[in-house]
């Protein structure tokens, strides 16, 4: 492998072409078991572990979907160990959308360029890079490391994380604390601050069919019981509403920093001030204005086989995410906006989670981060969407978001995730590995 040019340490130039060579292994998730897995990328890590000497083990919940776990002795194994997990899958990319092969792994305009680049294997490359790092030159971690590079993450980790925990919680029993995706990057407020957001909550997720039922019939006659109708109105109403807005813990203090870093007065009550706050992210604005409130999007369509036939049944399928503490709230509100003639199942339901912004930990990714970008202020936030720190909570192992990144202030962050031309900048990747390193150190 060749970091073509690329200049640092032997793990700031291993982190580059480990990222670009994990691109080029498609290991696309379209959700249903079609897509070509990731047993390929998972033989890739266990052979760059085992060629430093870091046993592993390799387990497969269904034809190619293979996660790898492995096992860091630390100087105090009395400790409890710190899980360090990201995933290997990644969404779908189309081709013909890209400018760049999206499976080329390509190094242009000072990026890595492909999918996968920021969800989520540039982590997997700073995590390989820092423990081969590690295990040649003997420097072990003050506690033991669990690593976990999982499957089928983008699918909600039923044969990845989900699995695991279910099937082999003994692996990460003795965890209490776990490191994984989308945390650890940065927003310039100005040259000398910017802020890096670290992952403490994580909206629920609700993906949920919606049915309808009324009186089959031809379609030219007079029909006050159509299915179709019935859904229809209530997708409209789900898809119109506006759930209020709820500042959870995390989100407070997430804008308290903000508006202390613009110099303005922070007001949860004013609604408008709040949006005006948020609007001052720039690309993340997006991200963090879907955590403000509930929020639920209708995504699919079903109903029908023939224009003349009025069909008995009409489907829809809504992605629902709820805010940490509102689960029971939000789907009161879910079935009083679909009324009494159209009825939820759940197809699939994460726990929305949240921790602390607190204690040693976090106090190590605030000094590692510091140590290397004297501009840096760590802060919490709330993450949109979910990760697989939601299957680890079930073990009761609070999880956060540090996949440390100095990003400039002119990438669309927020649009690289599932995005067309994904993409992470090279200096940004090796920035990473010296923050993983130096929190390591400290962890």
């Amino acid at each position: 492998m060749s970091g073509e040019g690329v200049e640092g340490g032997r793990a700031e130039v291993e982190v580059v072409d480990l990222c670009r060579e994990l691109i080029r292994i498609d290991t696309s998730n379209p959700g249903d078991h079609s897509g070509p897995g990731e047993r390929v990328a998972a033989e890739y890590v266990a052979a760059k572990l085992d060629e430093v000497g870091l046993a592993t083990q390799i387990f497969e919940s269904h034809p190619r979907r293979t996660s790898v776990v492995a096992r860091m002795e630390g100087e105090d194994p009395s400790r409890p160990p710190l899980l360090l997990h990201g995933h290997l899958d990644v969404v779908p990319a189309d081709a013909a959308d890209w400018s760049r092969d999206p499976f080329g792994g390509e190094i242009a305009d000072g990026c890595v360029w492909g999918r996968g680049a920021v969800d989520m294997k540039d982590m997997d490359a700073m995590i390989l890079a820092m423990v081969r790092e590690r295990m040649r030159t003997g420097r072990r971690p003050p506690r033991d490391i669990v690593l976990a590079f999982l499957a089928d993450e983008e699918a909600g980790g039923y044969f990845g994380a989900k699995w695991l925990v279910d099937h082999h919680p003994e692996l990460f029993a003795d965890c209490t604390e776990a490191v994984g995706e989308v945390g650890g990057f940065s927003f310039t407020v100005r040259d000398d601050l910017r802020l890096y957001l670290i992952e403490t909550a994580e909206k629920g997720i609700a993906w949920m069919r919606l049915t309808a039922t009324g009186t089959a019939g031809h379609g030219s006659m007079v029909n006050d019981d159509n299915a179709v109708t019935e859904l229809a109105e209530a997708v409209a109403r789900l898809g119109r509403h506006r759930f209020p807005l709820r500042l959870t813990k995390t989100v407070r203090a997430f804008l308290e920093e903000v508006c202390d870093a613009f110099g303005i007065e922070f007001d949860p009550d004013d609604e408008e001030a709040v949006a005006e706050t948020v609007a001052r992210l720039g690309p993340i604005a997006t991200m963090i204005g879907a955590t403000l409130r509930n929020s639920v999007n209708p995504t699919m369509l079903r109903a029908g086989y023939k224009t003349n036939v009025i069909p008995q049944t009409a489907t829809a399928e809504v992605d629902g995410r709820f805010l940490p503490g509102l689960e029971d709230e939000y789907f009161a509100t879910i079935d009083e906006l679909l009324g009494p003639k159209v009825t939820r199942d759940s197809e699939r339901q994460l726990p929305a989670v949240e921790t602390d912004f607190s204690g040693a930990l976090v106090a190590a990714m605030a000094d590692a981060l510091k140590a290397e970008d004297p501009a840096a202020r760590a802060v919490p936030y709330c993450l949109s969407g979910g990760t697989d720190a939601k299957a680890f909570a079930e073990l009761g192992i609070k999880g956060y978001g540090f996949a440390p990144l100095k990003l400039p202030p002119e990438l669309n962050f927020a649009g690289m995730f599932h995005g067309i031309d994904e993409r992470v900048p090279v200096d940004g990747l090796q920035f990473g590995v010296r923050v993983l390193n130096r929190f390591v150190d400290n962890c």
